[in-house]
């Protein structure tokens, strides 16, 4: 059948990362990119090679017919936009976190996706992390006994630059609990296999971007918070977010606690903590990742495990395993955390038309 060919609309460093990661996997090309920046586009275009062409337009791409696959990495308000021409295509989608930055547009794009055959995947990589993905197996195999607390902690540095600074704004980005968060509040309902029902947050900006000013504004994104989550089974959930505090020992925390015991999952560190209350047994590991892997992003190989799956649910004609609902209902969580800490109040996720 030959290679499985990827056109990437966004270019950037997400979309850089896809491209990097795509090249480790055989019999995949990519051979597209789309772009309006044309430094990123001309990057991105020389490391993906020869054979990939590069456009200023998306829509232009999609209409050469080059792709097997599409990749969607531009700024999150721009998702929506790019989504519906590329839902038309009737071509595999895999879209950048998060799915949209309001609620309402999130539906449009289901609405518009229903009776699609071909998938629409949303990048939700954190479930992809190898040490995250054993603290997940080791809750359904009953490791903790019935799961009653969960706690996910990021202690990370600052937002980044980016083309156009668009991420220094809330009405851009849905704001950090929906830019940053979204994937911990997919975590959080992955891990409790229940829905969420309310959400009560406290946070605010008050270390980054302070001082800086684009036309004259001063940016708007919160940069720590305290999230609690209420799910529909009983079991609550922790967000603690610190955007100053990349002097850490892990970047990422995340604590499962049952009624027989607790595990525990740290990246970078890569590591597995177990502990049992009846044996009183303790033991940790480190879950190993290809060195290779690593190398190709930011997100401890998740990213190219993440595509590994997306490509098996392509070639297979298998439902995505991140799909649009899920991309909904974690925007929804991020809004209503976003919400919380603006209105300094408990919010239903009833006000999202979920729970």
């Amino acid at each position: 059948m030959g290679a499985t060919r990827y056109a990437l609309i966004g270019s950037g460093m997400m979309g850089q990362e896809h491209i990097r990661n795509l090249a480790l996997i055989p019999d995949t090309v990519v051979t597209a990119v789309a772009d309006p920046d044309p430094g990123m586009r001309d990057a991105s275009a020389a490391l993906a090679g020869p054979q990939a062409r590069a456009f200023a337009d998306p829509r232009e791409m999609l209409a050469a017919g080059l792709a097997d696959a599409l990749v969607i990495a531009t700024p999150n308000h721009t998702h929506v936009d790019f989504l519906m021409p590329a839902l038309a295509t009737g071509l595999p989608i895999l879209v950048e976190k998060p799915l949209g930055t309001t609620v309402e547009d999130c539906r449009r794009v289901m609405d518009a996706a229903a009776g699609r055959a071909a998938p629409v995947w949303v990048a939700m990589e954190y479930r992809y992390m190898p040490p995250v993905a054993r603290l997940i197996e080791e809750v359904r195999a009953g490791t903790v006994g019935r799961l009653r607390m969960l706690s996910i902690r990021e202690h990370r540095f600052p937002f980044l630059k980016k083309v156009g600074d668009w991420n220094r704004f809330a009405r851009n980005t849905g704001g950090t609990m929906v830019e940053k968060c979204c994937h911990f509040f997919d975590l959080m309902h992955v891990i409790v296999d229940a829905e969420p029902v309310r959400v009560f947050a406290s946070g605010a900006q008050d270390v980054n971007h302070l001082d800086e000013r684009y036309d004259g504004e001063v940016p708007d994104i919160v940069d720590n918070a305290y999230v609690i989550v209420d799910f529909a089974n009983g079991v609550r959930a922790l967000l603690d977010l610190c955007m100053f505090a990349e002097i850490s020992r892990d970047q990422e925390e995340i604590c499962a606690v049952g009624d027989r015991g607790k595990v525990e999952a740290g990246v970078p560190s890569s590591t597995l903590f177990v502990g049992l209350r009846d044996s009183k047994e303790r033991r940790t590991e480190t879950i190993p990742v290809d060195p290779t892997v690593l190398a190709a992003g930011d997100h401890h190989g998740s990213t190219y495990f993440q595509h590994l799956a997306f490509r098996r649910a392509m070639l297979e004609g298998s439902k995505p395993v991140v799909g649009l609902e899920d991309g909904l209902r974690a925007v929804a969580m991020g809004l209503a955390a976003e919400r919380s800490i603006t209105e300094h109040r408990p919010v239903e996720m009833a006000e999202f038309g979920l729970g």
